[in-house]
């Protein structure tokens, strides 16, 4: 796969980038300690092929003698993000040569097993969570200054010297936040026990990947994404409400962009907010559904007046990508996102994607009697049109996609949300998508959240409870304590950066089942006991 970058010169508006600092949040800190010493070692069984064991008390770690080569792996009980503190002495004679210390951070058993040197992923190996560092004087009290996201850490001594050897009286973590979890209500005892599970777990990972900004990963990229926002948002609106850490991501996005105002696919925010020089199709679109969403949420006119020049601006850029038919132009780049697999065309889905922005914008436009009203009707009914004249296949009962005519879960499921065919067209689709099982599937917890979606909108709530449960709560049976940003049931090990290692494991886009539990089935008769899904 080749990725598009793109030179150019960025436009600030300092207004903006103004009230988005003013929105800077701060920062909840809290002290963790790890819970066991403990062993991993090889089980075929388990996802990536290691298991965790207990081994010793954490009690007994200050009397743990260490000199050359000898190492521990620490558990943390649960997913931490963090910065790391060791309270560290000498043993025997007075220490007479600096102590080398390796420390290995890993989210999941197979980050403190299996060795980094071996690595051979297409992302830089600067992600995988290491640091070897000398400490010349003794005792020490070592503070990193690099955050970390971790539940595991693994400590080995690479050298003292013959003469001593050193022991940790204490090591602890202090996680940092800005995800308030008072605010957050219990769910009903009543509820799934199963559901309740999969609800803490992704509000675990959201409030990990909530800080400065809403990250995509604290272990990586540790960078605010358009599409990762998105979901986030609509997960904090029914679990952390932290409207102004939304309100300050729209801001930041809006205040830098490319010259022609087109939006980031992501931003950096440190040491000075920049705009990345990758654009993607449908992220940029999808700030219209962020907007729109937070609207909905918070009724905040004075932003949506700010904002909504920016997020039409994207609309009028992606039409610009649309053939004399009024169909998405296809090529080989790394032009729209959709789902990580690289065999996906898609030409139908940023279509659909398309549509679906356009048609949130229209609701804004009529709301608020914005002058793009007229304008958008209309064309989003040619677009609409346009697909089903030339990516609807009768025949087949699918929308086809590119030279090929590939058809895909992506396709279906995002023409089916924005709405292009009746209802009843939709939830015969839908059906459809099931029985026949077409070969290009999903892969990240970001596609099957809109499998999720596209289920519910077409009457189908029992149903996506079950694809919650065999999705989310497969990747909890496999070990999450937070989800992770790539599960393939049909393939554990799957990365689309070449190895597992690199894969964040907890993961800003998968973050979506409490909005599903919380917005939709805890209302009228939904609230859902153990033995009514199967």
């Amino acid at each position: 796969m080749k990725i598009q970058t793109v030179e150019m010169e960025l436009r600030k508006n300092d207004k903006f980038l103004k009230i988005a600092e003013g929105l800077k949040p701060r920062l909840i800190q809290k002290v963790i300690y790890p819970k066991d010493i403990v062993k991993v070692v090889r089980d075929k069984t388990v996802i990536h092929g290691w298991k965790v064991n207990k081994a010793d008390s954490i009690d007994n770690l200050r009397e743990y003698a260490c000199g050359r080569g000898d190492k521990f792996i620490l558990d943390f009980g649960a997913h931490e993000v963090g910065y790391l503190t060791m309270k560290i002495r000498p043993v025997g004679s007075p220490p007479d040569a600096p102590l080398r210390l390796k420390l290995i951070f890993g989210e999941m058993p197979c980050e403190v097993k299996e060795p980094f040197s071996e690595y051979n992923g297409w992302i830089s190996s600067s992600w995988l969570q290491e640091e070897i560092i000398n400490i010349d004087i003794l005792p020490q009290v070592l503070s990193l200054p690099r955050r970390y996201s971790f539940r595991y850490l693994k400590a080995e001594v690479i050298d003292t010297s013959p003469k001593y050897k050193v022991s940790f009286d204490e090591i602890y973590c202090k996680t940092v936040t800005s995800a308030d979890l008072s605010a957050v209500k219990e769910l009903p005892s009543m509820i799934d026990k199963e559901l309740i599970e999969i609800d803490r777990v992704s509000i675990k990972t959201l409030q990990d990947c909530m800080q400065e900004v809403f990250e995509d990963g604290p272990k990586r990229d540790r960078r605010l994404w358009i599409g990762d926002l998105r979901l986030q948002a609509i997960a904090n609106y029914k679990t952390f409400k932290n409207y102004d850490l939304v309100k300050r991501c729209l801001y930041l996005f809006a205040g830098i962009t490319r010259q022609d105002g087109q939006i980031s696919s992501c931003l950096f925010i440190e040491p000075e907010v920049t705009a990345d020089n990758t654009f993607l199709y449908d992220y940029s679109l999808l700030f219209v559904d962020c907007l729109y969403s937070y609207y909905k949420a918070t009724g905040d006119m004075e932003t949506l007046k700010d904002l909504w020049e920016s997020a039409y601006r994207q609309i009028e850029i992606a039409l610009e990508r649309l053939d004399e038919n009024n169909i998405e132009r296809d090529d080989n780049e790394w032009w729209a996102f959709i789902d990580w697999h690289e065999d996906l065309n898609k030409q139908t889905p940023a279509q659909a994607v398309l549509i679906y922005c356009m048609k949130r914008a229209l609701k804004l436009s009529e709301e608020l009697d914005f002058k793009e009203k007229d304008f958008l009707k209309e064309k989003v009914n040619q677009v609409s049109a346009a697909a089903i004249t030339y990516l609807w296949d009768k025949e087949k009962g699918f929308f086809v996609s590119g030279k090929t005519k590939q058809i895909s879960w992506a396709s279906q499921i995002w023409m089916v949300l924005a709405e292009v065919l009746t209802k009843e067209e939709n939830e015969a689709l839908m059906e459809r998508l099931f029985e026949k099982q077409p070969k290009l599937k999903l892969t990240t917890p970001y596609a099957y959240h809109h499998l999720v979606d596209a289920l519910i909108l077409t009457g189908k709530k029992d149903f996506a409870i079950e694809q919650i449960k065999a999705y989310w709560g497969e990747m909890i049976k496999d070990g999450a304590d937070t989800f992770w940003e790539l599960y393939n049931p049909e393939d554990k090990n799957y990365s689309p950066y070449g190895s597992n290692l690199i894969n964040s494991y907890c993961h800003a886009w998968s973050c979506t089942p409490t909005y599903f539990i919380r917005n939709y089935f805890m209302q009228e008769n939904c609230i859902l006991k153990s033995n009514l899904v199967k």
